[in-house]
């Protein structure tokens, strides 16, 4: 006899090893329903596609997190992935005018130096934490140099951000006061980059002129400010950090592959991308249903929440072949990781450049390791999923 078809992102038991009951949604349950929890989830490519691009049905204003939608909580304006077009489209022009390609390319150089500099010292010993040493120091250090902040005060920074949005094993995001929306320790330094004014994403976002939704020409106010960095920095931080530790413990597990990078580095922006798709740090994302839509058969009715599980959809069979290979070869093409259609993820580049540089300068000095798997644990948030400790053993 068959277990009874379950799923639940909230569940521990979940998080090692979710695909086979991804394989089993896909297969048995299209359309799947949590009475526990309350909504709606789909697991195969073209329906998370289909989904995902459907912004009017599948509606981001009561967030893109299941907690945000449950909760009721009302998003500032400039929370750009808790906003659907018009609005959206306005603030997302403004952040593009400011994140430009020629902006995050010219990061390279310093991304590249703070990885020497990290792995250097690393570089004498027979083992060491690869995420606790070096994949979550990586996304905060980049973040601040987006936004001008004093390396001293970057650490800071990233366990904020970063304890706003964890939850223990089994449990919800905290959303008293809104705090994950607007965190406070950046006011100090939009305060006084206000009066001292760089080159920085900063100073950008306060001097920048748009047009905003009722046609008046202006800049952002402090609070507007506060909402987008806290937004770059929250975004960008967690995620690709635990994308570091994926690149990690995926290419452990398949010395073959680390083999021929090592062998053709040319092969490393591929393997990023195909890590993105094996092992996506965002697995899930959340949407608020605005009216009763059919899907395989049945209605979803409007008012309910819908979770897309791109990690599932990375793996259907019907749009990869042998899908739970992993190989740096794969011609990957379109996949579901940093989302599609209106709010694709505005930091896919920048999170592609770190992977790449990460990756990197790693296999220039580590070509070889295995992970010490006794050591390693895998870290529990309700939006993403990665390494809290991963211990490797260098050979």
């Amino acid at each position: 006899m068959t277990d009874e078809l379950y799923w639940d992102p909230y569940d521990p038991r979940f998080v090692p090893d979710p695909y086979p009951t991804y394989r089993r949604l896909r297969e048995e349950a299209p359309l799947y329903y949590n009475e526990k929890h309350d909504f709606y989830a789909v697991s195969r490519y073209e329906d998370v596609d289909h989904g995902l691009a459907d912004w009017e049905t599948y509606s981001s204003a009561r967030g893109g997190i299941l907690e945000f939608i449950k909760s009721g909580i009302e998003m500032p304006p400039g929370t750009l992935i808790f906003e659907d077009p018009e609005p959206h489209d306005i603030h997302r022009r403004l952040l593009v005018k400011i994140f430009t390609p020629r902006r995050i390319a010219a990061l390279e150089p310093r991304i590249r130096d703070f990885c020497a500099r990290t792995l250097d010292p690393l570089a004498g010993r027979d083992r060491f934490d690869l995420v606790a040493d070096f994949a979550i120091e990586m996304p905060m250090r980049v973040i601040g140099m987006l936004l001008g902040i004093p390396e001293a005060d970057q650490a800071a920074l990233r366990d904020s951000a970063d304890e706003s949005l964890r939850t223990e094993a089994g449990g919800q995001m905290d959303l008293k006061d809104g705090a994950i929306l607007s965190n406070e320790m950046f006011g100090d330094y939009i305060a006084w980059r206000a009066k001292n004014p760089s080159g920085d994403l900063m100073t950008k976002l306060l001097t920048t002129e748009f047009e905003d939704e009722h046609g008046v020409v202006r800049t952002l106010t402090r609070d507007e400010v506060l909402t987008y960095v806290t937004v770059v920095a929250g975004a960008g931080n967690e995620t690709t950090g635990r994308l570091i530790g994926w690149l990690g413990s995926v290419l452990a597990a398949h010395p073959d592959q680390r083999r021929a990078l090592v062998d053709d580095p040319a092969l490393v922006p591929n393997a990023v991308e195909e890590v993105l798709r094996y092992e996506p740090p965002g697995p899930y994302i959340a949407r608020y249903v605005t009216r009763d839509v059919r899907v395989h058969g049945e209605t979803v009715p409007a008012g309910s929440s819908m979770m897309f599980i791109a990690a599932a959809g990375n793996r259907d069979e019907r749009r990869y072949p042998d899908p739970d290979r992993f190989d740096v070869r794969r011609k990957i093409g379109q996949q579901l990781t940093f989302g599609i259609g209106v709010h694709y993820c505005l930091g896919a580049a920048l999170a592609r450049l770190e992977g790449r540089v990460a990756l990197e300068e790693i296999l220039r000095r580590f070509p070889s390791w295995d992970v010490d798997e006794d050591g390693a644990r895998l870290a529990q948030t309700s939006t993403v999923r990665g390494w809290e400790t991963l211990p490797v053993i260098v050979r």
